[in-house]
């Protein structure tokens, strides 16, 4: 699972910044409101939370408020995240670490399983969005 959470073409350079594009590393589809600490890194340096957004079709939500969102992350889909940060040529060391919450399994009674992810991988901005099965959340 974690292997395909990063795909070749994962990095896309936008105006105002990039765009990553993230495989749910999970074996179930799971809601957006599951969806908790989202964070990126480039090159070792953090990106500021405000400089954060997910991409829901036309929308940009913080991640905070995905919270909120009644939306799901198909295990086939990208979700979309934008980050208002430049990027020099060439490739980088991308990181993103989110927990998610599966309500469906408890960490003890009354309390919902809470997993750590940490994806990290080494991507450049140049390789077009590959088409394939999956799509961008929305």
């Amino acid at each position: 699972m974690m292997e395909t959470a990063f795909r070749p073409d994962a990095l896309t350079a936008v105006p105002g910044g990039f765009e990553l594009r993230l495989g749910l590393p999970w074996i179930r589809s799971m809601p957006l409101s599951s969806i908790i600490g989202l964070a990126v890194e480039v090159d070792g340096g953090a990106v500021p939370p405000g400089g954060l957004a997910v991409v829901l079709g036309a929308r940009r939500v913080p991640p905070a408020a995905l919270q909120e969102e009644a939306g799901w992350w198909f295990v086939q889909d990208r979700l979309v995240v934008h980050c208002g940060h430049g990027l020099a040529g060439g490739s980088h060391l991308i990181a993103v670490d989110f927990q998610l919450l599966v309500p469906y399994l408890q960490a003890a009674p009354g309390r919902p399983l809470v997993l750590p992810f940490h994806i990290e991988a080494r991507l450049d901005p140049l390789h077009a969005v590959l088409p394939g099965a999956s799509r961008d959340v929305a």
